[in-house]
C-alpha cells in the first residue's frame, strides 16, 4: 500500500512537472516581462546620472507601473500572448504577486527614514521576490531563483564597494542579471524543443 500511494505521488509530480514545462514553453518562458524589467532599470540607470536620490525614487516608484504595460509591448511585438495562456496553476499568480508586493510598505519607510538611501536596494531586491515561484510555475526553479539570488548579491555588492554611485551601478546590475535572464531563457527553450522535437521525430520513426 505505501509503495503504491509513492508510485502514485512520484506520478503526480511527472504529470504536474509536465504541464508547468508545457506551460513555460507556451509563453516562450514569459520573455516580455524581463525584457521590459531590463528596459525600466536602464532607465533608472541613466535617472541616476541625471539627479538626486530624492529625483531618483520620486521617478522610479511611479514609473514602476509602466513595467507590465512595457511587457505587454514586448508581447506584441514578439507575437508571445502570455496573458492568454491559462493552465491548472494559474491561480499560484495572484498569491505570488501579492506576497512580492509587500515590500512596497517597507520601501516607503525607508524613504522616510534616517536612511533612505536604502530605498534603492530594497527596490532592486524587492522586485525579484517573486522569481522563485515563477520558475516554480515553469518547472524551472533553479534558473528563476539564480537570477534572485545574483541579483541581490549583485546589489548588496555595489551597496558596500560604490555606495556614491549606487544611483547608477544598482540599476545597471540590476539590468544585466536581467539581460543574462532573457538570454537564458532564451537558449533553455531552444534547447528544450530542440529535444522535444527529437522525441516526436523518434516516436514517429
Amino acid at each position: 500500500m505505501q509503495s503504491d500511494t509513492h508510485s502514485n505521488i512520484e506520478a503526480l509530480k511527472a504529470q504536474l512537472n509536465a504541464h508547468k514545462l508545457a506551460q513555460y514553453l507556451r509563453v516562450s518562458g514569459g520573455l516580455p516581462i524581463p525584457m521590459a524589467g531590463a528596459v525600466y532599470w536602464l532607465i533608472l540607470a541613466w535617472l541616476g546620472t541625471q539627479t538626486d536620490l530624492n529625483g531618483w525614487a520620486t521617478i522610479a516608484f511611479p514609473l514602476s507601473g509602466a513595467i507590465f504595460p512595457l511587457a505587454l509591448f514586448f508581447a506584441f511585438l514578439t507575437k508571445n500572448d502570455f496573458m492568454k495562456d491559462k493552465s491548472a496553476i494559474s491561480s499560484v499568480l495572484f498569491p505570488t504577486f501579492a506576497s512580492m508586493l509587500l515590500f512596497w510598505p517597507m520601501l516607503f519607510m525607508a524613504a522616510k527614514s534616517a536612511a533612505p538611501e536604502l530605498v534603492v536596494p530594497i527596490l532592486a531586491i524587492g522586485m525579484s521576490l517573486h522569481w522563485p515561484v515563477i520558475g516554480w510555475a515553469y518547472n524551472r526553479t533553479a534558473l528563476f531563483t539564480a537570477h534572485s539570488i545574483a541579483r541581490a548579491a549583485a546589489v548588496l555588492f555595489v551597496w558596500f564597494s560604490a555606495p556614491e554611485t549606487m544611483l547608477v551601478w544598482i540599476p545597471v546590475v540590476v539590468a544585466a542579471s536581467y539581460i543574462f535572464t532573457v538570454v537564458a531563457i532564451y537558449f533553455d527553450l531552444k534547447i528544450l524543443r530542440h529535444k522535444s522535437n527529437l522525441t516526436l521525430n523518434g516516436a514517429s520513426a
